[in-house]
């Protein structure tokens, strides 16, 4: 920012906060960051979020600018005269349009276009929040979904954008109606989206059934949360097996994308809606209740994604050309036919959706598996180790269902020791094991490091149970 002084000379001076009352949650994290005591907890409760947000004195202000940083909400504290301020919420992400006003004539079939996007400096939000706008960037405007911890922010932020950008935000009766407005929605050709945490995902499994049998495309966020039943709302990994064998009944399989960081949370729930629709088929983003609740800096892309119409879509007017979205094949070799041409599809996802990380693997007698927030514990683990002469690595898989066995075969041709760390009772090495055994490949000699009931696994336990593999060895 720059003003004039006494003399007219030009000068630079520090950006000071300004507080936008409505997205303030009142978490204090901004206060704890002011040395100058310029932020204090208020008294009066807003109406517009029932929360009492901070107040801000600038007399005391020195404009460091910590503040900024350390607010997890995206738009609750912003610099004075910045853009996001003065010309409202698009512009606070990049300038995204609006969506467009209904047709009032016949739709036809467009294709999607990528619009670019200015350079802005990164947001520090919750992983959560950054699913939210990897969604709003890829195009979505039709968001629906029931308040669940630990994701409900994201559905928050949804609300507050949605009716800004010309999208909807609709908070369902239950979690059974969401999918079921989702199934409205992506069958018209729509982007839509959901958040959910784990009981919540077990109640929409008959309808994310009825969207694969319909090959009706949809994005479903699930922070994972501790099992079974009501469980507690820590992070656990108790939803990979649903999420990869269990989304419903019958024949029923959909990508699975597992983040580590809330940069992948966007970065992936862009990705999602491109792959929901190249398939016609619902995709989940599979988080933990840490990763969901953690603040990390997040990059914006250099785009966004202006969606166009499929020409499968019956988008409700005249443009539909008898289009039929329908699971219901009364017919039994109908039907067969239906579920042939399923696994024909869940086929050419195993061949081209597999994705990996992969740290410090070339050389490792040891192999870490592990996926979102305990592999960034593993990560940490793997340099311990490295420090200690065990030549270990880190096998990440981003896609847990079709899971990476191409991308693994190469490492196990080492024969390396395989630990798998999660978070959970074996789901992520059942997939492991699955998919080996599908592959023809020999099991490798395996181990775990496991924990549950939101307890996640340490890299001080990962690297006491590797350091025990070798004095065995």
């Amino acid at each position: 920012m720059r003003t004039r002084d006494h003399d007219g000379v030009s000068v630079t001076t520090k950006p000071r906060p300004v507080v936008l009352s409505a997205y303030c949650k009142g978490c204090g994290r901004c206060i704890a960051s002011c040395i100058k005591g310029s932020l204090q907890l208020g008294t009066e409760i807003n109406r517009e979020s029932g929360l009492l947000p901070i107040v801000f004195d600038p007399e005391a202000c020195n404009g460091c600018a910590l503040c900024f940083d350390a607010c997890p909400e995206p738009f609750a504290l912003l610099p004075e005269n910045d853009e996001a301020v003065a010309s409202g919420l698009l512009s606070a992400l990049s300038g995204i349009p609006a969506a467009p006003a209904v047709a009032t004539t016949p739709s036809e079939p467009a294709s999607d276009r990528r619009i670019p996007l200015p350079a802005r400096e990164p947001l520090v939000v919750k992983g959560t929040a950054a699913a939210a706008i990897g969604a709003l960037l890829a195009g979505c405007r039709h968001v629906f979904g029931y308040p669940i911890t630990p994701s409900t922010e994201g559905a928050e932020l949804m609300a507050k954008v949605q009716p800004a950008l010309g999208g909807m935000f609709v908070q369902a009766v239950s979690e059974v109606a969401t999918v079921n407005m989702m199934y409205g929605s992506g069958g018209a050709g729509q982007r839509c989206m959901t958040f959910t945490s784990s009981p919540g995902f077990s109640l929409m499994l008959e309808g994310i059934s009825y969207m694969i049998g319909s090959e009706v495309p949809g994005v479903f966020v699930d922070i994972m949360r501790g099992g079974p039943g009501l469980g507690n709302i820590a992070p656990e990994q108790a939803d990979i097996k649903l999420a990869c064998q269990g989304l419903g009944h019958g024949n029923t399989h959909g990508i699975v994308l597992a983040p580590a960081t809330p940069q992948e949370m966007l970065d992936l729930t862009m990705l999602a809606f491109e792959l929901a629709f190249r398939y016609r088929n619902p995709v989940v983003v599979l988080g933990d209740g840490y990763l969901g609740q953690i603040t990390g800096k997040v990059e914006l892309p250099s785009f966004m994604v202006e969606p166009g119409l499929p020409d499968w879509a019956v988008f409700g007017d005249r443009s539909h050309r008898e289009n039929l979205i329908c699971s219901i094949d009364l017919d039994e070799l109908d039907l067969e036919q239906r579920n042939l041409r399923l696994d024909d599809k869940y086929a050419s996802m195993t061949a081209h959706e597999q994705r990996a990380d992969c740290y410090r693997c070339e050389d490792a007698d040891v192999l870490l598996v592990a996926t979102n927030t305990p592999a960034q514990l593993a990560k940490g683990a793997v340099a311990e180790l490295r420090e200690r002469g065990v030549r270990a690595g880190l096998f990440r898989p981003i896609t847990v269902w079709p899971f990476p066995v191409d991308l693994l075969r190469p490492l196990l041709d080492r024969s390396p020791e395989v630990v798998v760390v999660e978070a959970s009772s074996g789901q992520l090495e059942d997939e492991l094991r699955l998919a080996v055994s599908h592959a023809g490949l020999a099991t490798p000699r395996l181990s775990h490091v496991r924990r549950m009931g939101g307890v996640l696994p340490s890299a001080d336990e990962i690297v006491e149970h590797v350091s025990s593999l070798e004095e065995v060895a």
